[in-house]
């Protein structure tokens, strides 16, 4: 055996998730000869158990096909992260924090809200990923300009699509336009478990998840599969859309999910033209709202033309138009959220034991 035969061997074993190999990728740090055995040490980025195995594996095997009586892999990982803080069950223990997007009804802009949110914290140096678990109606791939993008499958994983500096997944990724989902609520919560544990999500400080209307089973799944740092509610300001945000607030409440605050949507119309902003929807009003619930509004974001063409056209205005006064309330909400969260886990984080399911597997809580 020589180097050069190992290294030759070793080039044809490609990365987990990509297409270059671990030769090429400079991952190859130590190699020891003795006779036909061989010990390689390989430095890799990822933490995940699954990459280091798959590693080990096909690089034991093709030494051995180029002749090595013996393979001795050594590799070398970053630490897995730790939830430094929160407690009970997570199925997805790579991503520090959650949060969970919700609305009471539809149509008030929670995923435009999400979209906007996660790459805010992108631009302020947060390692971030974006899960659209609105199955019904999973608008993020349009809106985050990757509508026609397929994710990789690696094994029995699923990698997520790379868009504007985050991670995201979504179901209108993984089935074709147009196709409808006429799903049971226990379909809805194993795709919600698929979501987090199944994708190859890495090392994420957050995930942001823009979650279904309503309070039922898709929120209840989730509070159960990981320790939802805190949620966020979006709303309108008119009274209809302000009875469903208390519903919303309410289910915080009832899982145990510190509330990060309120976005008040849709709130005032910016005019193209003169810049001047007009009070047409009400505004303000979700304010005694937040007070019932002990937290605040953390924005008020306006209707402005350029969010209607930006989520049309895949151009989020939080990284196409950082300057619009939108972008500039996104920003401010996602410090107060990144304030909120690092709160949270000062205290002592958070704990979803109490949530955990007492129905039979399968059955739905919300339905008993």
């Amino acid at each position: 055996m020589t180097e050069q035969i190992v290294n030759e061997a070793l080039s044809k074993v490609t990365y987990p998730g990509f297409t270059k190999d671990i030769v090429t990728f400079g991952f190859v740090k130590d190699i020891q000869i003795s006779g036909n055995d061989v010990s390689i040490t390989i430095d890799i980025t990822s933490s995940a158990p699954e990459v280091a195995q798959q590693i080990t594996d096909e690089a034991q095997a093709e030494l051995k096909r180029a002749g090595a009586t013996s393979a001795t892999i050594n590799i070398k990982a970053p630490q897995m992260p730790k939830e430094s803080s929160s407690k009970g069950k997570n199925i997805a223990p790579q991503v520090k924090n959650f949060l969970m997007v919700s609305s009471g009804k539809g149509g008030v802009g929670k995923s435009t809200t999400s979209v906007n949110i996660a790459i805010s914290l992108a631009k302020q140096g947060k390692k971030v990923g974006l899960l659209d678990a609105d199955i019904y109606g999973p608008n993020i791939p349009r809106m985050m300009g990757i509508a026609d993008i397929k994710p990789e499958v690696n094994g029995n994983k699923v990698l997520p699509i790379n868009a504007y500096g985050i991670e995201v997944m979504s179901m209108g990724s993984l089935m074709e336009e147009g196709q409808s989902l006429i799903w049971r609520g226990a379909m809805i919560m194993k795709a919600i478990e698929q979501f987090l544990r199944d994708i190859l999500w890495s090392e994420l400080d957050v995930l942001v998840i823009d979650m279904p209307p309503g309070t039922g089973d898709a929120q209840l799944t989730l509070a159960q599969s990981v320790p939802v740092t805190a949620g966020l509610t979006v709303s309108t300001p008119q009274s209809v859309s302000l009875d469903d945000s208390r519903r919303s607030l309410d289910m915080f409440k009832k899982l145990n999910i510190p509330i990060a605050g309120v976005i008040e949507n849709m709130s005032g119309f910016i005019a193209p033209d003169t810049g001047v902003e007009y009070d047409i929807f009400g505004k303000g009003t979700t304010q005694p709202l937040a007070e019932e619930f002990d937290t605040e509004i953390i924005a008020e974001i306006p209707i402005e033309p350029s969010i209607r063409t930006g989520g049309d056209e895949g151009k989020p205005i939080s990284y196409v138009a950082p300057t619009s006064e939108s972008a500039k309330r996104y920003a401010a909400a996602a410090e107060s959220i990144w304030a909120t969260i690092e709160k949270i886990n000062a205290e002592g984080g958070v704990d979803n034991q109490a949530v955990q399911p007492t129905t039979p597997p399968g059955v739905s809580a919300c339905s008993m």
